[in-house]
């Protein structure tokens, strides 16, 4: 597997093995200039569980003064797109001393540390879309089907040729750390110049982590009153609404939203992720607006989920 960061952009944005892009999550990504999209993959893409991959299931691996991500992951034999996929709220270039990261393989387990329990996600749709400049944008719409949240969402896709050939392979991440019970949200992954138009996505489940009822880490935000105002193109959208965090609740330090938008036959077009680092104490609301981009096609609807941490 090649070792390549991965980093989060209005879509999520990733590096081929040759080179690095880096876009950030905070800044529009307009939709492609040229044909705006190929035929969608839909479900013959998805890879069976019991292929071989990165093995899902994580310990726990405290960091020291000497460590850096990429001898963790060689000390582990794992590659590191695999390791930053397992913990992607954490700064490869500023680890702190004494964090706790996730190692996505399954060798001995020398910190002594409880094991999560991977389940297995719902693939619903893969679609990969070209731009104007050769790029791929490729979406993996992921379901949870259980009553509890998930984190650590993240999957494997390879572009294959029409010969079968694998052309080139990467993490595809979510826009969140969780995935709420009975929602559905893309990982998302981006492919440098030059792809082919015509390749075919091969996607595979690497990490998906039920949490316990209750995890401190999260707070119980929910989204309320949201419109969403589709311009005249259909390219893109204004959308607002507010985050509410109950009276029960712990106050909250970092918020995120997360919008999806869909076209008209259900498949993902554009994603957008908003933060605020503003304290949201609990009982009241905090308001958001921003816009969110269409890669491919016109807007239908636009669907959203949010995290708050404390």
């Amino acid at each position: 597997m090649r070792n390549c960061l991965l980093f989060l952009a209005l879509l999520l944005a990733a590096c081929a093995p040759q080179s690095t892009n880096q876009p950030a999550f905070d800044s529009p990504v307009p939709y492609s200039t040229g044909t705006p999209s190929a035929t969608p993959a839909q479900l013959d893409g998805l890879v069976p569980a019991e292929t071989p991959l990165p093995s899902p299931t994580p310990f726990l691996y405290k960091v020291t003064g000497n460590d850096t991500m990429s001898q963790i992951a060689e000390k582990y034999n794992i590659s590191l797109d695999a390791l930053q996929a397992a913990n992607p709220d954490v700064d490869p270039n500023a680890m702190p001393i004494g964090i706790e990261l996730k190692i996505p393989s399954n060798p001995a387990n020398l910190t002594g540390a409880s094991t999560p329990t991977p389940v297995p996600a719902s693939v619903k749709q893969i679609e990969c879309y070209p731009t104007a400049d050769q790029a791929m944008w490729c979406f993996v719409l992921v379901h949870n089907d259980f009553s509890d949240f998930m984190e650590n969402v993240s999957a494997q896709v390879t572009l294959v040729d029409s010969n079968g050939q694998e052309l080139v392979s990467q993490a595809a991440l979510s826009m969140l750390n969780i995935l709420p019970p009975n929602t559905s949200l893309p990982l998302i992954t981006f492919f440098v110049p030059n792809i082919p138009a015509d390749v075919k996505p091969q996607v595979q489940i690497l990490t998906a982590i039920r949490l316990l009822p209750n995890d401190v880490r999260y707070l119980p935000a929910t989204i309320q009153n949201t419109l969403v105002q589709i311009d005249s193109s259909g390219r893109s959208a204004q959308v607002n609404g507010q985050v509410y965090l109950p009276p029960e609740s712990k106050t909250a330090s970092q918020v995120w939203v997360a919008a999806v938008a869909y076209d008209r036959a259900g498949r993902v077009v554009g994603v957008k992720r908003w933060e605020s680092n503003a304290a949201l104490e609990a009982g009241n609301n905090l308001p958001f607006v921003f816009m969110l981009s269409s890669v491919a096609g016109a807007i239908d609807r636009v669907e959203f989920a949010v995290e708050a941490r404390p």
